[in-house]
C-alpha cells in the first residue's frame, strides 16, 4: 500500500490520479531549474531570457514533499529535468533522497551531457541508473552551431563512459529538424546496430519564440521512411512504464529506435504524465498553457491533503488533446522552465 504522508498507510484518494477521460496519471516530470548552459536553437527564444530568482524556484525539500504527495496518489515514475539539472547546486543529495522514496519504480535524469562525465560516479552512487541525453547531431561543428557551445566531445565522452559504467537505458533524444540535421538521421539511428542505446526521434514542436528560421518540422513518418531504406524496423513490445515513444529495432540490433510524434501521431489519448515546473506549477499538458499553482499554497502552510487536492484538480482538468491540436493555439511557455 502506498504510504499516506501522515503515516497512516492509507492513500489520500482511493481512485488515484485519474483525469476526466479515465486516463491514469502515474508519471511526473520535474524541472529543478530553468537555467541552462547551452542555447539550443529550438529552445532558446530570440529575445533575452528572463531568469527566475532563487526565491521563485522550488527548494529541494519542497520538491520532495510534492513528489511524496504525488506518490500517495499513484505517481510511480519520475524524470528530473531542467533547464539543465546538473548546473543546480546540491542536486546529488536531492537525488539520493529521491531514490530512497518508497513507491517509485522508475527514476531517470535528463541532461544535455556537457557536465555529465564528472557526475556519473556520484549519480550511480545516488541510485540513478537511467539517463536521457539530448543529442541532435554527431558532428562537432554542427553541435556548436545548434547549441552555441563547442562541447560535443565532452558530451560524447560522457555517453561512452556511462555505457561502460552500466547505465541503462541510455536514451539519446534527437529533435528532428528539416534542413538542420535531417542528413544525419541514418547515422544516428545506426548507433543502435552495435550499441544498446535507445535513440529517440522527437518531432519539432513550435513553442514560445525559438531561434529558427522557416519551418523545420518533419514528421516522424518521413523519418522512419528514410531509416527503412536499407532495413525494416521491427516493433519492440511495450512495457508497463513506457512513455509515448513507438519503439523499434533493426534486426538483431542491441539498441532501439523510437519515435515520439506529438503532432503527426499525437498520443494524447494514452498520455499518463503531469509536469512540475521549476517555479512550482503543476502543468497537466506540455503543449497547453494551463497550470495549477502549488508553490503559493505550499509556502502559505497548506496541508498535504490540500496540496493533494490541487493535484487531483489538475489531473481532472487535464485536456483530452494538446493545444496544438485543439484549435492550434500557441504555447507561450519556454521548454526550459517546463521541463519538456
Amino acid at each position: 500500500m502506498r504510504p499516506k504522508p501522515d503515516g497512516t498507510g492509507e492513500p489520500l484518494h482511493d481512485t488515484g490520479l485519474q483525469d476526466g477521460f479515465q486516463r491514469r496519471l502515474n508519471y511526473l516530470r520535474v524541472s529543478v531549474t530553468d537555467r541552462c548552459n547551452l542555447r539550443c536553437v529550438y529552445c532558446v527564444p530570440r529575445e533575452t531570457i528572463p531568469r527566475m530568482s532563487h526565491l521563485e524556484i522550488l527548494r529541494y525539500e519542497e520538491i520532495l514533499r510534492i513528489i511524496r504527495i504525488g506518490v500517495t496518489l499513484g505517481i510511480t515514475k519520475i524524470r528530473i529535468t531542467g533547464g539543465e539539472p546538473l548546473i543546480r547546486k546540491d542536486l546529488l543529495p536531492f537525488l539520493e533522497q529521491l531514490t530512497h522514496l518508497e513507491g517509485l519504480a522508475d527514476i531517470a535524469l535528463t541532461t544535455n551531457g556537457v557536465f555529465l562525465q564528472d557526475y556519473l560516479e556520484p549519480l550511480q552512487a545516488a541510485g540513478i541508473k537511467r539517463l536521457n541525453i539530448s543529442l541532435d547531431t554527431l558532428r562537432r561543428e554542427r553541435f556548436a552551431e545548434l547549441t552555441g557551445s563547442d562541447r560535443f566531445d565532452q558530451v560524447w565522452t560522457a555517453v561512452e563512459k556511462a555505457h561502460a559504467m552500466g547505465f541503462h537505458p541510455i536514451k539519446l533524444n534527437v529533435v528532428a529538424m528539416r534542413g538542420v540535421n535531417d542528413d544525419e538521421f541514418h547515422d544516428i539511428a545506426s548507433l543502435t546496430r552495435t550499441l544498446p542505446y535507445h535513440v529517440r526521434f522527437i518531432e519539432y514542436m513550435p513553442m514560445g519564440n525559438p531561434n529558427l528560421p522557416g519551418d523545420p518540422y518533419i514528421s516522424n513518418d518521413e523519418v522512419r521512411q528514410r531509416l527503412e531504406v536499407q532495413d525494416d524496423l521491427e516493433p519492440v513490445p511495450r512495457s508497463r512504464n513506457d512513455g509515448p515513444a513507438e519503439r523499434f529495432r533493426y534486426p538483431k540490433a542491441p539498441g532501439e529506435v523510437g519515435f515520439i510524434s506529438p503532432l503527426s501521431h499525437h498520443f494524447c489519448d494514452s498520455c499518463n504524465r503531469l509536469r512540475l515546473t521549476a517555479g512550482g506549477k503543476l502543468r497537466p499538458c506540455l503543449l497547453s498553457n494551463q497550470e495549477f499553482d502549488l508553490i503559493t499554497p505550499l509556502r502559505a502552510g497548506a496541508s498535504d491533503a490540500e496540496l493533494a487536492a490541487i493535484f487531483l484538480e489538475g489531473a481532472r482538468l487535464k485536456p483530452m488533446a494538446h493545444g496544438l491540436i485543439a484549435g492550434g493555439q500557441k504555447v507561450d511557455a519556454r521548454m526550459s522552465s517546463i521541463g519538456g
